[in-house]
């Protein structure tokens, strides 16, 4: 690693991250199971509306490709801690291509909807502890902590890229080779990222001796990785500020149609805060970690204030550049996970990032059940505008006790070590 890496003050660049040994397999075989997660809630959303032409249905199906995700998060997460973490990814990558190919027997055979459901609860389910080991893996295959905040970067570029063109291209390729191709085609993605992982991942020590008794072991090691995170002021005050950053983050997907009044405009809606996010990482990629740290709860402030604008109803353009500022702001989140994640102790991290993304997941979906609501009472435009206003005075209460010091100290340690 050349001087200019390790200088404290000077970032690497995106290049870097992908000369780390093994980083570029597993990137790719990462992106490819995200798409496959949304082929597969695509496929059977259009699988359930066919036979029901039902939206609740259509709807109930998509929420139950939500809920398991904080189950499995927050349960499975104590698994990391105690199991190697090449193991969990390998065994999570094979089981969900077992039930993507079980949904696949389903279509043929016409199963009822009920086993279909239960089938793709225990897909996403099975994504907890993976995205867990993930997070995990990524620590201990880029030591440099700053190439580390760049490789973070470089997921959530992705992420928020494959949210949109995962949904877009999903749904373009189920209309072209159907359901049941698609679901083989999501199966073998999984596949390909446990092959890409058992060639590529080395195998570690895991973080602690495994708690004796599975179920109460499980409750046992939450209780204490929730115990570690409300008695650390630093972590537990950059959950909170991930909490209630969800009331603006994720309204605009929420109330995009309805604001729209057009499924077609309403997606180009929705895209606007996903490229101001896309934008952000790369500009928030090439700060110094205790320059962006510190710029963390300013950004927060600032974020929801765009949103506030939609109460006098701008046109759609306005609206759209708007929601681009907001998700330009929104881009706090990357510095803000990379340091949380940092912050945990190694032996209790994956416990603890599996209830802190449980937490987040919630977060998300009360936002959305929040906004609907208001949508249905008043109008879109309000909604986005009251819920910017929750989401403002909640960080202007959270900037009051904002450990400004403590976590200045801790980003020192956190990335320079």
């Amino acid at each position: 690693m050349t001087d200019e890496v390790t200088s404290p003050r000077v970032m690497p660049s995106f290049g870097e991250v992908f000369r780390v040994e093994g980083f570029t397999p597993l990137y790719v075989v990462g992106a490819l199971s995200v798409w496959g997660d949304y082929i597969a809630r695509l496929a059977i959303a259009a699988v359930v509306f066919t036979r029901t032409d039902s939206a609740l249905a259509t709807a109930v199906t998509l929420a139950v490709s939500f809920i398991p995700t904080i189950i499995g998060r927050s349960l499975l997460g104590p698994l990391i801690d105690v199991l190697p973490y090449r193991t969990v990814l390998i065994a999570a990558l094979v089981a969900r291509s077992l039930c993507v190919l079980g949904l696949l027997w389903g279509v043929q055979a016409d199963s009822p909807i009920l086993l279909l459901l239960a089938i793709l609860f225990l897909l996403e389910l099975l994504g907890g502890p993976h995205g867990a080991a993930a997070q995990v893996m990524w620590l201990d295959l880029i030591p440099d902590r700053r190439l580390y905040l760049k490789a973070m970067g470089l997921g959530s570029l992705s992420e928020q890229v494959n949210q949109a063109a995962g949904l877009a291209v999903g749904g373009l390729l189920l209309g072209l080779v159907g359901a049941r191709l698609g679901l083989l085609i999501d199966a073998v993605t999984f596949l390909a990222s446990a092959v890409a992982v058992a060639l590529v991942v080395r195998e570690r020590p895991v973080g602690r001796e495994r708690t004796e008794g599975t179920v109460s072991g499980i409750f046992h090691d939450l209780r204490v990785g929730g115990r570690l995170i409300r008695a650390d002021r630093v972590l537990l005050r950059l959950l909170t500020l991930s909490s209630v950053a969800a009331l603006a983050i994720a309204v605009p997907e929420a109330v995009a149609i309805p604001y729209a009044g057009d499924g077609r405009l309403g997606g180009f809606l929705m895209a606007a805060p996903i490229a101001g996010a896309a934008v952000g990482v790369v500009i928030v990629g090439r700060w110094a970690p205790d320059v962006g740290n510190a710029r963390i709860i300013t950004m927060a402030l600032l974020m929801p204030i765009p949103l506030l604008l939609c109460a006098f109803q701008p046109s759609l353009p306005v609206t759209w550049a708007l929601w681009f500022t907001s998700g330009l702001l929104q881009s706090f989140m990357l510095l803000l996970q990379s340091t949380f994640t940092l912050l945990t102790p190694r032996a209790r991290r994956g416990t603890m990032l599996g209830l802190a993304a449980a937490v987040s997941v919630g977060s998300d979906g009360v936002a959305y059940l929040l906004a609907g609501w208001l949508t249905e009472q008043t109008t879109a435009y309000a909604a986005v505008a009251i819920c910017a206003v929750v989401c403002l005075g909640a960080v202007i209460l959270l900037r009051a006790t904002w450990p400004r010091d403590e976590l200045d100290d801790a980003v020192r340690t956190a990335y320079e070590s």
